[in-house]
């Protein structure tokens, strides 16, 4: 049974890397994986759990009670998680609907190559770390659709975008999914992963940035415009739309500093931003008539959520926490040690390896084979002291996890949901991201995690 949780696992993590071969969504291979763990894991309670000590299961020692109970507690854990991407993604939805975004596009002039390379990937870091990576690339590869006609000179932009959407979302808590589960997992904090991922984040996209500079030169040639001011028919005024825009990326920013202040767990701050929006354009289109009023309002803008994701999601943290009730993630995680003995390299291998597979089960992986450990459990650690170190709240371990995971996606187009949202938008080859541009955003990774560890060999 032990064994044969593991298969299961590694036959759906197959499915979801072999997506498009298979044409069998990632999201439907993630939710039968999960069930069919669990499934598992409770008919062969008793064979499964032996390790556990007597008592733990509860009264009576029964191991299907035990397990249906860690089903709950997990499933609360990741409650929050999906809370808060819904949340997100509904007001990111809500600006879109808008065309709140326009604040962005409508700003860049340039036809340099170099100059709107800059300019991109700057725009995009940020940006990033406002929103999320996912959403992110699909704004900017929008976006560059309208200003460059040439296929592969986009596919350049695009590939900068997927490497600075990456490297953007790793250095704040709410701007790459895996950064957001170590936030909300209480492994790190808003304050701590800032200051201290911002510049190894910022070393990522700023090496590949310095190359391509080197030998991209010349001008791009802008698309035709083929639109007519009469066919261009804003669904909002540019006061509805900069008020959207403004309340939204204010609610999002705002998150941790709720969390600070009132100590509550990151969705609630999301929802109390999505609830406050809700209301001003419900007042904002009170008096437009249905047929105009619907798409702008939350309710019509829920409709355009990707639910798949979070499904996916769903399904995945699901199934890794099955391995972790049952005990192959301890196991990993000591051969981890055992082989590279180093928290960085660790880490290093793990973002290497997110560009294989995908990071989230990764980290959710990580997060349950190295547990959050207490201060006072590193004193009375002893000579395991130093070690156990590495993984208190804002220990190095978490930080360069969240680092790694977040851009070691890059490097393969299939690695981040970022380079697949682009993948599937610009229709890129994987062999053409594979020459033209894994190479940069491997450099960028281990001059990125170069520099965080540099920066404690200083200290």
């Amino acid at each position: 049974m032990y064994a044969l949780m593991a298969a299961i696992f590694v036959i759906g993590y197959l499915s979801i890397a072999l997506e498009h071969p298979l044409k069998v969504d990632k999201a439907a291979a993630a939710i039968l994986t999960a069930v069919v763990c669990w499934t598992i894991l409770v008919l062969g309670a008793d064979s499964l759990l032996p390790m556990l000590e007597a008592g733990a299961h509860g009264a009576g020692g029964d191991n299907t009670q035990f397990v249906v109970g860690e089903l709950r507690h997990h499933l609360g854990e990741i409650s929050e998680i999906l809370f808060f991407l819904i949340g997100a993604m509904t007001i990111v939805e809500l600006i879109d609907a808008h065309e709140g975004f326009k604040v962005i596009t409508d700003r860049i002039r340039t036809s340099k190559r170099v100059h709107l390379l800059w300019m991109i990937g700057f725009i995009t870091f940020f940006l990033s770390a406002a929103l999320d990576n996912l959403t992110t690339t699909i704004v900017m590869v929008s976006l560059l659709r309208k200003l460059i006609k040439d296929k592969h000179d986009r596919w350049f932009m695009v590939g900068i975008v997927v490497i600075a959407a990456n490297s953007g979302g790793a250095w704040s808590p709410i701007g790459d999914v895996t950064t957001t589960m170590l936030w909300i997992g209480n492994q790190i904090t808003a304050s701590g992963i800032v200051t201290q991922l911002f510049l190894p984040s910022l070393v990522c996209l700023l090496v590949p940035l310095a190359i391509l500079s080197f030998t991209m030169k010349g001008e791009f040639e802008r698309p035709e415009q083929v639109e007519t001011e009469e066919e261009r028919s804003d669904p909002t005024t540019p006061f509805e739309r900069n008020v959207v825009f403004v309340l939204g990326i204010g609610a999002l920013l705002f998150v941790p500093v709720f969390k600070t202040i009132t100590h509550l767990p990151p969705y609630m701050g999301i929802l109390f931003g999505l609830g406050v929006l809700w209301v001003t354009t419900e007042i904002m289109h009170r008096s437009k008539n249905e047929e105009d009023k619907h798409p702008l309002s939350v309710v019509g803008v829920l409709r355009k959520v990707d639910t798949t994701s979070v499904l996916f999601f769903l399904g995945i943290l699901l199934a890794v926490s099955s391995l972790a009730t049952a005990g192959h993630l301890t196991q990993v995680a000591t051969a981890l040690k055992d082989s590279l003995g180093n928290i960085y390299a660790i880490n290093i291998a793990i973002g290497l390896l997110s560009s294989v597979v995908d990071n989230v089960p990764l980290v959710a992986g990580a997060m349950k084979m190295y547990p959050l450990v207490t201060p006072e459990a590193v004193v009375a650690a002893g000579a395991d002291s130093g070690w156990l170190s590495n993984f208190v709240v804002n220990g190095k371990f978490w930080e360069m996890l969240a680092y790694c995971a977040g851009t070691g996606g890059s490097c393969l187009i299939i690695g981040s949901a970022a380079g697949v949202a682009a993948m599937g938008m610009e229709r890129i080859s994987f062999i053409w991201y594979l020459k033209k541009i894994s190479g940069l955003a491997l450099i960028g990774y281990l001059a990125g995690a170069a520099t965080y560890i540099g920066m404690f060999a200083f200290v």
